[in-house]
């Protein structure tokens, strides 16, 4: 600054200088340095910063309810980049982050947004924004990551949020957004997260999204997309999440999908494919962690080649027609924790047809086993008790199986859900089904067990549904049932029951849903304790031999709910006479 001012002592200004002393010339020079360096000066910058603040203000404005108090801070007390939610940047001080997720916001976005041109990240995450996405977004070319998920945003996907030529992720999942994907979206280059899943999108995925050579994960379930699936996605040579459950899409799956050796997860579920799965599909997709292809028309038979899935976690072909017998050694898949092969006509009816069960054993993180509604035959093997002890969900109802019970199941102690229904198994219950004291749902229905009921059952304290009808029980109903304390649901009709009904088991307050007694040889009266069922959606006792009146506080167990045709009295209690 002093040489600056050297310079002005020269012979053109001489005679200036005479008329100012020391102290005045300094002040001078110091004005002039600070007009040319400080940012109160420079107009650019000063307009560029009130351009930023104004479009924040505008966003403010749009929102009518910030019950957490987010926006309290936007006012002039602070500088706006001081402000909660908002980040600038060191040097140019512009926003380059705004970050207003999960403060239950209340509003539309203002397209105000588009002026904050220096933007790299937004995210309006789980709050309760309406209206439409302002197509002055896509004038933010730098941004990097927007994430609307969460909100209640509608109308169409503005096609110019191509114009965001560096987004690596772009989260709209969870809104109400309709029409189609914009073929232009094909163009961003740059984007490896893509997530349009739960909205009320139509039309097809369309073949331009192939070009997004850096996408890593496609989110696109639970919309309404339509027609196949476009072969050019095979070309997604990064791709390890493909997400298009719950869609209305049809055709094949395009074979150069099954060959994206990078896939991890891979669901396809509640759809209208149709056609084969590649018989080296364990080969080709070494990395696959989750298969999800249920519901939908799949035929033919499960590759051999899943042996070799040695990092699957979950398969699930759930609602299809595959065939054949299952030839898979599940034993090279060590960390599996799923396996849902129900509702398809893999089995034969004949002995062999569980003989897969042995290579589960080797699964020991095995948490989830559906083999329901599959015509498996045979009888349930020794093996089946050397099943994984994480197992939680057990599933073997509506398939052809005969024998009994192994006695091994004592072993699956963290099972919360066994169904063996509508089969042809036979003997008793074996008493060591008490071990499985976590079991909430038990239904052995539609069999041919006979002997009495097990007491030990009311040793399973957490059991909310029993289902033991249509079978050849006899004896008495255990009075020890009355223990269970969380039951809502117990069905014993159609067995060979004699005796009184127990007071205490009629009596359990806890059975809301319903109590069927139907079609046995229970004698005696109907305890006056079924005036503690208050809140009982069905019962039914009728066709036994029991005698006497109808307890007089029956009439309040009756509840509250419109009538049907009949009278209430018709649609909660059938008894005899």
């Amino acid at each position: 600054m002093l040489l600056s001012c050297a310079l002005l002592y020269n012979k053109p200004v001489l005679n200036f200088l005479l008329l100012f002393n020391v102290n005045t010339l300094l002040l001078l020079c110091i004005i002039t340095w600070l007009h040319s360096h400080s940012p109160v000066f420079a107009a650019t910058t000063l307009h560029a910063n009130e351009t930023d603040r104004l479009a924040l203000l505008a966003i403010k404005a749009q929102l009518t309810q910030d019950p957490l108090g987010l926006t309290s801070s936007w006012n002039d007390s602070l500088h706006f980049c001081n402000w909660s939610g908002v980040i600038c940047g060191h040097g140019h001080q512009r926003v380059i982050t705004l970050n207003l997720s999960y403060h239950d916001l209340v509003g539309s976005l203002s397209p105000y947004v588009g002026n904050l041109t220096f933007l790299r990240g937004i995210s309006l995450e789980q709050n309760y924004f309406h209206g439409e996405i302002p197509p002055e977004v896509g004038r933010l070319s730098g941004l990097r990551y927007l994430n609307f998920s969460n909100n209640s945003l509608s109308g169409e996907i503005p096609a110019n949020l191509s114009g965001c030529s560096n987004l690596i992720m772009l989260r709209l999942g969870f809104n109400k957004l309709i029409g189609k994907i914009p073929y232009q979206l094909g163009s961003l280059q740059k984007l490896e997260r893509f997530q349009l899943h739960y909205n009320n999108l139509s039309g097809p995925i369309p073949a331009s999204l192939g070009n997004l050579s850096s996408v890593r994960s496609l989110s696109f379930s639970v919309n309404s997309f339509e027609g196949t699936i476009p072969d050019a996605l095979g070309q997604l040579k990064t791709l390890n999440f493909l997400g298009l459950g719950l869609n209305q899409l049809t055709g094949i799956v395009p074979p150069s999908i099954f060959n994206l050796s990078s896939i991890t997860i891979f669901t396809l579920p509640f759809n209208q494919l149709h056609g084969n799965l590649p018989s080296n599909l364990g080969f080709a997709l070494p990395n696959l962690r989750v298969l999800n292809i249920g519901h939908n028309q799949f035929t033919g038979a499960l590759p051999e080649s899943l042996s070799n899935g040695s990092n699957l976690l979950e398969f699930d072909i759930n609602g299809s027609n595959f065939t054949g017998k299952v030839n898979i050694d599940f034993g090279g898949l060590p960390v599996l924790w799923s396996l849902v092969l129900a509702s398809n006509p893999l089995g034969r009816g004949e002995a062999d047809d569980l003989d897969f069960l042995n290579s589960l054993t080797k699964c020991r993180n095995l948490q989830i086993l559906d083999l329901s509604n599959d015509q498996f035959g045979g009888v349930i093997p020794i093996s089946f008790g050397n099943l994984s002890t994480e197992l939680v969900q057990l599933r073997l109802g509506g398939n052809k199986l005969w024998g009994s019970i192994p006695t091994g199941i004592k072993n699956l102690v963290n099972l919360t859900e066994l169904t063996m229904e509508q089969n042809n198994l036979t003997g008793n219950i074996p008493a060591v089904i008490g071990n499985l004291r976590m079991l909430r749902l038990l239904d052995l229905s539609e069999n041919q067990f006979s002997g009495n009921l097990p007491s030990s059952i009311a040793n399973i304290s957490q059991l909310y549904k029993l289902h033991l009808q249509s079978n050849n029980f006899t004896g008495n109903i255990p009075s020890s049932f009355g223990n269970l304390t969380s039951l809502q649901d117990l069905d014993l009709s159609q067995n060979y029951l004699s005796g009184a009904i127990p007071k205490n088991v009629i009596g359990l307050s806890s059975l809301t849903i319903s109590l069927n007694l139907a079609q046995n040889q229970l004698t005696g009266l109907l305890p006056s304790e079924v005036s503690n069922l208050k809140n009982l959606g069905h019962l039914d006792v009728s066709e036994n031999q029991l005698s006497g009146e109808i307890p007089s506080g029956l009439g309040s167990c009756i509840p509250e709910r419109t009538p049907g045709p009949g009278p209430v009295e018709e649609q909660l209690i059938w008894t005899n006479s």
